[in-house]
């Protein structure tokens, strides 16, 4: 791969056809350029499809347009709230995010509900993924847990599909249900790192007796008593002034205690933040958005925009670093996926989080969406961004 690998476009308008005409002059004038210069430029295999929900009812027809325009270009893509570019971000309005790559095309795969994942036996040997799904599909935890295995390094990245009319992902397709993405080999080098944007407000605690989404005792006490105590409140608090304020508490959870934060009250990597789903105020009880086993780590925590600016600006520097040490080769384009409650205001200001991802990475190809839940290693988080380089020598 070259430096000038990687091209990206984006645009917004209220008909997805001006969109992708717009996007299809910035990539052809990209595509002119490349070609122009000294060596010319190999074909483009792979490109990305990132759509607001506004264009998902068309989803079929912008395939279409795209396969026409670029023939041989295998398209991946989703649909969500908003969709993000080099320090641009377009929130609840109708955009399309495009970028397209020329790797060899023996170096990746196309998987999806007609594309199976390659044998064992295969001489292709998947090293890590690209997943776009749906958070509707059932054991959508366990399917990617049986994907990573099927990987090398074990490591994914991806993201959830988040659109409010009609939730899809495009594998040289439009899918709903299951999983889909790329397979890459050992020969595409990448760096990922994931980024928290939530600050725990109270003591890592160990999970003592819980069942399923049940949370009973922490530290041998009960769960009511440990989040009054963490919030500040006491017991005589009303049931609907706590569950208001349940609503905007979320926990952290953890395995173990590999997860230790990096840096006092921050979360580290492997912490997955989920919702509190409500209280049983008469037996201490707390319903939790996920699966809770007896000797997990637990914190209880809020989004905090102060929080996600200060992990996200070290993510994206530790990723520079390790570009600039040269071990690495050179940063060719860049795929970001945020959760969608991260987005425009939380970070201050409408593309302040994707302004942070340029000051650290340059005017890098990138492209990206605010997904419903966020996929990294063999795991689905939430509030987090999952940012991604692709690098070459």
């Amino acid at each position: 791969m070259s430096d000038a690998s990687f091209i990206h476009a984006h645009a917004a308008h209220d008909d997805w056809r001006e969109a992708l005409a717009q996007c299809r002059t910035q990539l052809d004038a990209q595509l002119a350029a490349r070609q122009a210069a000294p060596g010319g430029g190999a074909a483009l295999t792979l490109g990305w499809c990132y759509l607001s929900d506004y264009y998902a009812p068309s989803a079929e027809d912008i395939l279409a347009a795209l396969r026409e325009h670029w023939p041989g270009v295998a398209w991946v893509g989703t649909a969500g709230v908003g969709v993000c570019a080099g320090g641009v971000e377009y929130i609840d309005e109708p955009a399309m995010v495009l970028m397209a790559a020329s790797l060899p095309p023996t170096a990746f795969r196309l998987f999806s509900g007609l594309q199976p994942l390659p044998p064992a036996s295969s001489a292709f040997v998947p090293h890590t993924a690209l997943v776009h799904a749906e958070g509707s599909t059932p054991d959508v935890q366990d399917l990617l847990h049986e994907l990573s295995e099927r990987t090398a390094t074990g490591y994914l990245f991806g993201g959830l599909s988040s659109a409010r009319n009609r939730t899809l992902h495009i594998a040289d397709g439009v899918f709903s249900g299951g999983l889909s993405g790329v397979l890459f080999d050992a020969g595409i080098g990448l760096i990922s790192r994931v980024t928290q944007g939530c600050k725990p407000i109270g003591p890592v605690r160990i999970v003592t007796r819980a069942a399923h989404n049940l949370l009973f005792e922490l530290d041998g006490e009960p769960a009511l008593d440990c989040v009054l105590k963490d919030l500040g409140l006491g017991h005589d608090v009303p049931e609907e002034t706590l569950s208001s304020v349940l609503s905007a508490t979320l926990v952290g959870l953890s395995t173990g205690g590999d997860d230790a934060p990096s840096v006092p009250g921050r979360f580290g990597v492997e912490t997955l933040v989920r919702h509190v789903l409500g209280v049983d105020m008469q037996h201490g009880v707390l319903a939790l958005a996920d699966v809770v086993e007896d000797g997990m780590r637990l914190a209880f925590c809020t989004r905090n925009p102060a929080a996600a600016r200060a992990d996200l600006v070290r993510v994206a520097t530790e990723i520079r670093a390790e570009i600039e040490s040269g071990v690495a080769g050179h940063a060719l384009g860049a795929l970001y996926i945020s959760c969608s409650g991260r987005g425009g205001p939380h970070f201050g200001a409408p593309g302040a989080e994707l302004e942070i991802v340029r000051e650290a990475l340059g005017d890098l190809p990138l492209a990206g969406f605010f997904a419903g839940g966020e996929i990294a290693r063999d795991r689905l988080y939430g509030y987090t961004g999952v940012l991604t380089v692709f690098t070459g020598r």
